[in-house]
This record gives C-alpha cells, sequence and structure tokens, in this order.
C-alpha cells in the first residue's frame, strides 16, 4: 500500500475547518498539520485552490444486481459512486434473486469486494421474496449485513413489522424502511419502533407532515433516524416519476429548514437506474450518485449551509451506521477521502454519467461543486 502526501488544500470535515496537509501511511491517516515535508518515498497529491474532505457515504442505492443488469451491474454502480466521491454504499435488496439468504447475500458481497473499489454493503431483505408473507431469519443473515430492507415495497404485514423491529435491537440492525403512502405509514411504523424498541431507519422522506412525525419522535426518544434524498431538495412538483413522488416547494423548504435544526441523519442518493425504455414505461427512479455532491453543495450554498454541515450527513453519520473508522479528518482514522472544487459550476449531462442509469429531470440545471479525486485508504480511486 503506497504512502500518500496530500498538501495545499484546505481541509473540511464535520467539525470544521483548516489549512493544512494530511499525510496517508499504510491507508490510515498518519499526520495533520501545516507544510508536511515529504521524504522522497511518499506520493505527492497537490490539492491548492481545492477543498480536502472525508470521502461520502451512501445509505440507498440500488445496483440492479442480480437480475437487472442491463440496467446497472456492480461495476458500473460502483465506479459511478467513486465518480461521484463515494467510498462506501449501502446498496437495496430488491433484486431477483433477492438477498433473503446468505447465499445469495454473500455471493453479492463476494462479487463486490472482489472489484476493490468502493465498499458495498448489501442490505438483506425482511420478507423471503420481497412478497411480504413470511420474515426471512434475521439471525442468520445478520452474521453477513447491518441492514434490512423491503425497499420499494411496504411492510404491510404490521406482525412481521414488529418481529422485525424486535429482531432489530435484539441483534443490533437497522431495517430501512420505504414508507407508502408516506406519511400514513410513517406514523404507523413510528409507533411499532416504539413498542418493539427497533432500530428504525425512514427512508427517502419527502413530505412535511412525515418530517413532523419524525422530529416529534425523536424529541420522545424513541429510536429512528432519518435520510433525505438530493433530488427532493433539488426538485418540486415535477412530472418526472420517483417514488416517493416530488413533493411542493414547501414540504422542499421544510425539509431544509428540518436539515439546519438538526433532525435529519444523512443525505442519501436512492440512486435508482433506469434505462431509457424502463422509463417511458413509468418506472420509478432516478439516477444520482456522480452528481449527489454538485446537488446538495448547490442546495446548501443557497441556504446558508456549510460544507461541515454536508460532511456530516454525507460522510459522518453514514459511516457510523455503516460502523466504518472514517468520516473524519482525525489522525487514527481510515484514509478516505474526497477532494473536490466547491465553486467549480457547470451544468448537468446525464451523457458523462458513469452510470449505466441516465436517468434524470435534472439535465441541463446549473449546479455548483464537483469531486476533483476520490481516495479509498489512500489509494487514489479518481
Amino acid at each position: 500500500m503506497s504512502n500518500l502526501l496530500i498538501k495545499n488544500g484546505l481541509l473540511v470535515g464535520p467539525n470544521g475547518s483548516r489549512a493544512a496537509d494530511i499525510l496517508i501511511v499504510d491507508g490510515m491517516i498518519e499526520q495533520i498539520a501545516p507544510d508536511i515535508q515529504p521524504d522522497g518515498k511518499v506520493q505527492v497529491l497537490d490539492a491548492i485552490g481545492k477543498t480536502v474532505m472525508p470521502s461520502f457515504a451512501d445509505m440507498h442505492v440500488h445496483l440492479r444486481d442480480p437480475g437487472f443488469t442491463y440496467k446497472e451491474d456492480l461495476q458500473s454502480g460502483i465506479k459511478a459512486a467513486v465518480n461521484g466521491g463515494f467510498t462506501h454504499i449501502t446498496a437495496m435488496g430488491n433484486t431477483n434473486p433477492a438477498p433473503d439468504n446468505t447465499e445469495v447475500l454473500g455471493d453479492i458481497l463476494q462479487r463486490a469486494k472482489a472489484l476493490d473499489l468502493a465498499d458495498v454493503f448489501q442490505v438483506a431483505t425482511v420478507t423471503k421474496g420481497l412478497a411480504g408473507q413470511e420474515a426471512v431469519d434475521f439471525a442468520e443473515l445478520r452474521k453477513l449485513t447491518l441492514f434490512f430492507s423491503d425497499d420499494g415495497k411496504n411492510v404491510d404485514n404490521e406482525e412481521i413489522f414488529a418481529r422485525a423491529m424486535r429482531a432489530s435491537g435484539e441483534l443490533d440492525f437497522k431495517v430501512l424502511d420505504h414508507s407508502e403512502p408516506e406519511t400514513e405509514m410513517v406514523i404507523r411504523n413510528i409507533k411499532i419502533a416504539k413498542q418493539e424498541r427497533g432500530n428504525l431507519h425512514f427512508c427517502h422522506i419527502s413530505r412535511k407532515e412525515s418530517m413532523l412525525a419524525i422530529m416529534q419522535a425523536k424529541d420522545e426518544g424513541v429510536n429512528v433516524t432519518v435520510e433525505i434524498t438530493p433530488h427532493h431538495l433539488f426538485g418540486w412538483d415535477l412530472d418526472y416519476r420517483v417514488a416517493p413522488p416530488f413533493a411542493s416547494k414547501d414540504d422542499a423548504d421544510f425539509l431544509l429548514r428540518a436539515i439546519g435544526s438538526g433532525y435529519v441523519d444523512c443525505i442519501s442518493t436512492d440512486h435508482a437506474p433506469h434505462t431509457a425504455e424502463d422509463k417511458a414505461k413509468g418506472m420509478n427512479g432516478i439516477s444520482g450518485l456522480d452528481v449527489a455532491f454538485s446537488i446538495i453543495n448547490t442546495v446548501f450554498a443557497e441556504a446558508g449551509y456549510s460544507l461541515s454541515l454536508l460532511s456530516r450527513l454525507m460522510s459522518l453519520n453514514p459511516m457510523r451506521f455503516m460502523r466504518v473508522n472514517g468520516g473524519a479528518l482525525m489522525t487514527g482514522k481510515e484514509a478516505n477521502l474526497v477532494i473536490v472544487d466547491e465553486n467549480a459550476t457547470y451544468k448537468i449531462n446525464p451523457d458523462d454519467f458513469v452510470s449505466r442509469g441516465k436517468n434524470t429531470p435534472f439535465a441541463g440545471r446549473e449546479v455548483t461543486g464537483k469531486v476533483i479525486h476520490t481516495i479509498k485508504k489512500g489509494r487514489i480511486l479518481k
């Protein structure tokens, strides 16, 4: 493993910023200080005029592998993640076959690891075959994953959802919840999580009423966490199919205020690549990994929010959920970093996406902030 010295950058992490160099030895951050001098055995990367941050982690992506690899596969999806500054991603289980057993789950993890790029945390399903009728073996699957979800579908059966909540507390995992209709199911699932003392994470919340219910639950001490997507902050009242649908500007503004108030735990892309033909057939989804940082940086800059807050929501908190020794610029942490030009302005062009999914309603929209380098354990991947 090569050693790396990043010089002349502005360091921005979840707790603030400073100008300093970073010395990386054997994949770990060894020293952070002004004007570190190379010893001749280290690769030097000049980040003058750029910002160095912890790399990003995404709690919600769809890699479509196995079963739908004409939309995306492990390699194309992981490369899109790296292009967007992500070194850790959590892949949902609405594949075919579904990861409702250790054989399928283990195969995905093994193939992803062999690519030696971003780390993939594969989600197991809550019910067998995503059919909503029979719970999976949580204890057996927990050996391979921290996360369970039937994302793309509700777990309508309250008994099964309660069992998942009980198991999440007993076995120490999170249930990543897709609520639809959103607010109604959010309220139901908060009640069950409270009763069963579960670990509940709400995916892609889009509406003010849903967030109000989650905020109240947090204030009451219920163990719930919540993510918001870049597209639900960047767009509203759009006739473009995503699940949950684009909401109103009032909803988007309230979500942004909830972020500022500290109620939102992370920003997740819900990267859902489709072919043009499948989108024309009415399938829900947006391709988000390649441009997530640019979109959030743009939204946050307009709101007066700091890059440190962005780092907390896109790096520190999701890495904590994934139990990764990263997410902050500190010695002793894994050297998972991203170098960005926070002032670079460009127009979104889906043809530039590394993802096979070019599906976005934001083509031609101007954004500010661009990922220049992605670094995983000291190795420059982009």
